[in-house]
């Protein structure tokens, strides 16, 4: 039987939250830190190791993550973007991946077994590139092949690798997910939205 390929997860956590006022993640969402719900759902997903790229108050939400599994990536330049982070992010998987899932740790309703989904698609079938889509918007999470990492970590242009699914998405497997679970947190408006949204679940 043929070793199943192994799967890295991305988390880019170093933003500095500038339009919500203060750190959106550490906001609590059902008992935890917006981050740490992230990382575990990442893991839990099957995305082993669980890389975590910190910038804006990284010892607070290094703090945040105790008792979870996951490799810290400090970057100290985190204000030049989120490219930045995602590059980094990038340079700093261990050579036994395969394939990284890209994940932003301000989308709360992004499941484990969304994840695990995603992961099993990939695994599953032949596609460089495994894709969220939500009611025709892609978006995180997003699954590239280790042939795509070094297109990935060598763009200068913002959009968190949107070139690369841009590039390639007729080679790309996409998975559809509900156009709720598109929920992100950047104004303080929508923490509330996302609190409504959770309890109706």
């Amino acid at each position: 039987m043929p070793e199943r390929r192994r799967v890295a997860g991305l988390v880019l956590a170093a933003g500095s939250s500038t339009r919500m006022g203060r750190n959106k993640l550490l906001f609590d969402v059902e008992g935890e830190p917006l981050v740490r719900r992230a990382v575990r759902r990442a893991a839990a997903g099957g995305l082993i190791p669980v890389l975590v790229v910190v910038g804006h108050e990284a010892d607070r939400v290094q703090h945040a993550l105790d008792g979870v599994s996951h490799r810290l990536v400090p970057n100290p330049d985190h204000e030049r973007g989120i490219t930045d982070s995602l590059r980094k992010g990038v340079a700093a998987l261990p050579p036994e991946a395969d394939a990284v899932m890209v994940v932003l740790a301000d989308m709360p309703l992004v499941t484990a077994a969304m994840i695990a989904e995603m992961v099993e698609r990939y695994r599953g079938g032949t596609a460089p590139l495994v894709i969220s889509e939500y009611d025709g918007v892609n978006a995180p999470p997003m699954l590239y092949d280790r042939s795509l990492f070094e297109e990935l970590a060598g763009t200068e242009a913002q959009g968190c690798g949107r070139h690369v699914v841009r590039r390639h998405q007729g080679e790309a497997d996409t998975v559809r997910w509900p156009g709720a679970a598109l929920t992100d947190l950047d104004v303080p408006d929508d923490y509330e939205k996302m609190l409504a949204l959770l309890a109706g679940t």
